[in-house]
């Protein structure tokens, strides 16, 4: 079992929510949520799954996995934009 994930189990299922109210679903395997930040609780919504953006890596400060070419007076990829020379022959 993944900590922070929901429970599998077989349905249908009824679950007793805290406040007594009983809750059905007639879905063949259930997914309950067990970190309670479902917006459909108690049935999961994959909310438990970190959302959050890694660390950009040292010279990528915008993290897109490019150079950073900011300052060039010819902006990103020099005078004919961003895939250098137009004619690939004057590589």
């Amino acid at each position: 079992m993944d900590r922070g994930g929901p429970v599998l189990v077989e349905g249908p299922v009824e679950v007793t929510l805290d406040d007594g109210t009983t809750v059905r679903s007639d879905r063949f395997m259930v997914a309950v949520c067990t970190c309670r930040r479902s917006r459909t609780y108690p049935w999961c919504d994959t909310s438990h799954r970190a959302r959050e953006r890694p660390a950009p890596a040292p010279g990528d400060p915008d993290g897109t996995g490019r150079p950073d070419v900011t300052g060039r007076p010819d902006g990103p990829g020099g005078p004919d934009g961003p895939d250098g020379p137009k004619d690939r022959n004057q590589r």
